[in-house]
């Protein structure tokens, strides 16, 4: 039985130390507690003292270990196996960091910001944090001994050169000198300061009663004045100079303020920022307003061109015995067309036509016949052409009286005599209206015209005569721009 237990016994001590090792093993190992993590890479454009398998940390704990250093593209590929426990999140950064003077360096990692994205196994941190080297450092030891040799080359070239060292000596000399002068005034003039001072001490005994009454004057002004400046006076209130000097601190801090604010929104506008900054640097955005300016200048200057007649006219028409009266708008923007608005109040009405086929078993119609219904009413009618010119004739062409219409002028006698003829109405009777009117400017502005209206309609034919003011008017011109869109 013993020669049994003592087997047992050492292999219970072989898996023991085995457990034992593997343990401490777990504990040593760099990998063991990013086993089972994720994989991430990123790229540093240096990695001098940065060994595979060295620690990657953040705030000074190791999170995971460089499982791979490669070279690729010429900048060095790092592959960092991190702990399961640990997430890095799309704005990480990566970064190396001495951890010697000697030249080692460890991998440092931010993890970024949480609730953004959190990276997946293969992703790449593409952000980099910039930390101070020990390169760096050599490289500001180096600048600044560079400035200490020049500066001692500077003392050498100035102090120790023979003029340098005479002008040093010059100087000790002036100094022996002039100590040696002060010595001889002063035992020279021993005997006068002695009796200075005696006079000083009388003076000093017999005015004590006035200095104690000027001492106790001071005391009182710098009573008042300690009042003046205190924090807090009698009344509970700061000193007058105390509130002085606070109000002088906020307005240099308001003024400071503004003058930050002023300072920024220069920067803004030199880095071309915000519209005036782009105004300032954005060529397009320059070229952009360029072109407005241009086209409102265009429109300005169509307006200015634009002329505005206005035409006042009334006509007797003999056979209906009413009278018929126009008010015209004509917006001229050259002298080769214009448009014409006409606003019109004809006595015999707006006429329109209903036509309604009927089909009916009634024995005392016929089985299909046609009505037509003729409807006239009492309403305005306007007017709308657009007016080109060509020589001595004018064409016209749009509404005339509510209906389609087509117009030719004949003008003679430098524009004072004209031959209007106008065909419209065609949905009001079978045929259309034709009217034809001449008209004579027998005094400036003022015009005299007569004419046939319907001549193709014999029951509707009429004639008539009547006068038209027609003139230039700038205020309507001025008002255009403000007109609704509807107009």
């Amino acid at each position: 039985m013993s020669e049994l237990t003592r087997p047992m016994k050492v292999g219970v001590m072989t898996v023991a130390l085995g457990a034992a090792l593997f343990a401490a093993y777990r504990f040593v190992s760099r990998e063991a507690a990013s086993a089972g993590g994720y994989r991430v890479h990123a790229f540093l454009p240096d990695v001098t003292g940065v060994a595979p398998k060295s620690r990657v940390m953040i705030s000074g704990i190791q999170v995971g270990i460089i499982d791979r250093i490669a070279l690729d593209h010429g900048r060095a590929r790092l592959e960092i196996k991190m702990n399961p426990d640990v997430v890095l999140f799309e704005d990480a950064a990566v970064g190396k960091k001495a951890s010697s003077l000697i030249g080692e360096s460890y991998i440092v990692l931010a993890p970024g910001t949480e609730g953004q994205k959190p990276l997946q196994d293969g992703a790449e941190i593409t952000h980099s944090i910039e930390a101070p080297s020990v390169e760096s450092l050599e490289a500001q030891v180096r600048d600044v001994l560079l400035d200490v040799k020049a500066v001692t080359a500077s003392l050498g070239k100035s102090v120790g050169s023979d003029q340098g060292q005479q002008q040093i000596a010059d100087t000790l000399k002036n100094l022996a000198e002039v100590t040696e002068a002060l010595n001889q005034t002063v035992r020279e003039n021993r005997e006068g300061v002695k009796a200075t001072v005696t006079n000083i001490n009388d003076i000093a005994q017999g005015s004590r009663p006035e200095i104690a009454a000027i001492l106790a004057n001071l005391r009182q002004v710098s009573e008042d004045a300690k009042r003046l400046t205190s924090g807090v006076g009698e009344d509970g209130k700061p000193g007058d100079v105390r509130s002085a000097i606070e109000r002088v601190n906020r307005a240099s801090a308001t003024l400071e303020s503004v003058l930050t604010h002023a300072d920024n929104v220069a920067a803004r506008i030199d880095r071309g920022e915000g519209t005036v900054g782009r105004l300032t640097k954005d060529d397009a955005l320059v070229d952009d307003v360029h072109g407005v300016v241009q086209d409102v200048g265009d429109v300005v200057g169509g307006i200015r061109r634009l002329q505005t007649v206005v035409g006042l006219k009334t006509d007797y028409n003999f056979l209906a015995n009413t009278v018929k009266s126009y008010v015209e708008l004509r917006l001229q923007p050259s002298e080769d067309k214009y448009y014409a608005i006409e606003l019109v109040n004809d006595p015999r009405g707006k006429t329109s036509f209903e036509q309604t086929d009927v089909d009916t078993t009634n024995p005392n119609l016929p089985p299909h016949y046609r009505e037509v219904r003729t409807t006239t009413t009492n309403a305005f009618r306007f007017s709308f052409q657009f007016a080109k010119r060509l020589g001595p004739f004018t064409g016209r062409f749009g509404i005339k009286e509510s209906t389609g219409s087509v117009g030719l002028d004949l003008h003679l006698l430098d524009d004072r005599f004209e031959l209007r003829q106008d065909l419209f109405g065609f949905s009001e009777e079978l045929s259309p209206r034709w009217r034809v009117g001449l008209a004579y400017e027998f005094i400036r502005k003022l015009w005299l015209f007569g004419g046939a209206d319907d001549l193709l309609n014999a029951g509707r034919r009429d004639y008539f005569v009547g006068l038209q003011l027609r003139f230039f008017d700038q205020d309507i011109k001025t008002i255009l721009p403000f007109a609704p869109k509807s107009f």
